[in-house]
C-alpha cells in the first residue's frame, strides 16, 4: 500500500485578475510529481490555526515534506527583522512550526526543503541568518539564474551520513536562498555544507528519518533522476 505524504502549502496572495487580493493556498508541482515518482501519494496541506486540526492532519500522514517559500519571520526565533530580510507570512510561520513539531514528537519521515530545512531548525530552537551577507566568512552566489533543473554549485557530505549512502562524499546542487541556518536547533548535526561553509543539509539524531537540505531536489528531478534515491530512501522509511 502506498503511503500518503502530506505536502505543506504556501499562500498567494492575487494582484491582478478578476479577484485581486484574493488568497490561494498552492505548491509547486515539483513536489507532488516527486513523491508520485517515488512510490507515494501527495496530500496537500493547507495553513489552519487550529491545533487539534493540526494534529489530525499528522494522524492522517505517513510522512511530510515541508516545501520551500518566503523567508520565516525572525520574531519566531528572537530576533528583530534585517533591512535584507524579504517577505514573510506569519501564518504559514506558526502552522509548518506546530506542525513540525508534532511531526517530530510523532517520529514520522520528515523532508524539509530550503525553507522546510529553515522551518526544522527554528522549531527545533535554532536561528537563521537572515542574509547570507551576515556570515563572517564570504560566501559565493546561493540564488543561481540558470533553469530550476540546472546544478550550480558542490556541497561536501560528512562521512558514514544518510547523504553520504546516497551520493558518496560530494554532490552538485541547485540554489535558490538568501538565508542560511545559523544555531542549529536541539540535536541537529550538519551533515553537508558549500564549500564556502554555508549549512546545505542537517539531520535530526535518533528519529527515524528527519533530514533538511537547502537546495530543491525536487526541481533537479525534472531534468534526471539523480535526486530520485532521495526520495526513495524518504518513501521507504514509512514501510
Amino acid at each position: 500500500m502506498k503511503p500518503i505524504i502530506g505536502i505543506t502549502t504556501s499562500l498567494l496572495t492575487m494582484e491582478n485578475g478578476m479577484m485581486p487580493g484574493l488568497e490561494r493556498v498552492y505548491v509547486n508541482e515539483d513536489y507532488v510529481k516527486a513523491v508520485e515518482k517515488a512510490g507515494g501519494i501527495p496530500l496537500l496541506l493547507p495553513p489552519i490555526a487550529n491545533e487539534g486540526d493540526i494534529e489530525k492532519q499528522v494522524e492522517m500522514c505517513d510522512a511530510f515534506i515541508f516545501s520551500g517559500g518566503v523567508d520565516v519571520n525572525p520574531l519566531c526565533y528572537g530576533k528583530q527583522p534585517s533591512p535584507k530580510l524579504s517577505s514573510t507570512n506569519m501564518k504559514m510561520d506558526r502552522y509548518q512550526i506546530a506542525l513540525c513539531k508534532i511531526v517530530v514528537e510523532k517520529d514520522k519521515p520528515f523532508l524539509g526543503i530550503c525553507r522546510g530545512h529553515q522551518v526544522l531548525n527554528v522549531a527545533l530552537g535554532g536561528t537563521l541568518f537572515q542574509d547570507l551577507s551576515e556570515i563572517p566568512s564570504p560566501t559565493f552566489k546561493h540564488v543561481q539564474q540558470g533553469k530550476r533543473g540546472e546544478v550550480s554549485h558542490k556541497i561536501l557530505i560528512k562521512e558514514k551520513s544518510i547523504l553520504s549512502e546516497i551520493f558518496g562524499e560530494s554532490i552538485d546542487v541547485n540554489s535558490f536562498h538568501h538565508q542560511s541556518l545559523e544555531k542549529l536547533g536541539k540535536d541537529l548535526e550538519v551533515i553537508a555544507t558549500g564549500e564556502d561553509g554555508v549549512v546545505e543539509a542537517v539531520h535530526l539524531k535518533d528519529k527515524k528519518f528527519v533530514l533538511g537540505v537547502q537546495w530543491h531536489p525536487e526541481m533537479l528531478l525534472t531534468e534526471g533522476d539523480e535526486m530520485l534515491p532521495l526520495f526513495k530512501m524518504f518513501i521507504e522509511k514509512v514501510k
